[in-house]
């Protein structure tokens, strides 16, 4: 739940079966995919997100460990950044499940009228509803117990990037262990610009990998689906 500032591009290559350039980058935080515009010069058109995920569960570690799961609009290229998503820890012995939302640079806020659950079955979108009052909509669902929440905000987003995310987050200015979340599996997944609506293999995009300090690879990402609806993410113990 943090701005996405460490990354180094690796590859960039066009292939020309595929409807959008690719590249793959290194981070120490994020994993997933993130989608532009242009992967070269990047415009200020996002203004939809969604997906759906299956809460994953986590194992107990004896050191405290934290993960996010999360869609947003915005924050790799720059300060802004509109999230919500869940979060999946071990702590004290103990494992903790709760949903969120984020609006950087405010920190994360709670959503204590939901009760998640590992296995439950989460789907989530990020909508401009005008652009001329930069007005958003926030909506988290978990279709397993009924719960959601909808939340409306004013926020002045870069709209440059769109993303699906596992993340070690940042807790007291301290990067997190991450904990083992098993694999994370993000479905349905869409995106919408100013002129044009479809799937992550729809648009250029980077393909995020987490290492730690020591350049150790934390997570395995997928291929996008055939269709680029889907994709997994998997802990490497």
């Amino acid at each position: 739940m943090i701005l996405f500032s460490l990354f180094v591009i690796v590859f960039l290559t066009q292939n020309f079966l595929t409807p959008a350039p690719r590249q793959n980058i290194e981070s120490q935080d994020w994993s997933g995919y993130v989608i532009y515009s242009d992967i070269n010069n990047p415009a200020p058109v996002i203004k939809n997100i969604s997906a759906s995920w299956l809460i994953p569960a986590i194992t107990v570690s004896i050191r405290d460990t934290y993960s996010d799961v999360w869609i947003g609009i915005g924050g790799e290229l720059d300060n802004s950044l509109i999230q919500t998503g869940t979060e999946q820890d071990s702590s004290g012995g103990q494992t903790s499940y709760l949903a969120w939302y984020e609006l950087l640079p405010d920190y994360s806020v709670t959503i204590t009228t939901m009760n998640v659950s590992p296995g439950d079955t989460i789907v989530a979108t990020i909508s401009l509803i005008d652009a001329s009052t930069n007005n958003w909509q926030i909506q988290i669902s978990d279709l397993t117990n009924g719960q959601s929440f909808i939340q409306s905000s004013t926020y002045l987003s870069s709209r440059l990037s769109a993303e699906w995310i596992v993340e070690r987050p940042t807790v007291n200015d301290q990067l997190t262990t991450l904990a083992d979340f098993g694999t994370a599996t993000f479905k349905d997944m869409s995106v919408a610009t100013d002129s044009a609506f479809g799937s992550a293999s729809d648009f250029a995009s980077s393909r995020v990998t987490m290492y730690d300090r020591q350049n150790n690879q934390l997570v395995d990402v997928s291929q996008l689906a055939s269709d680029g609806t889907t994709f997994s993410i998997s802990y490497l113990p």
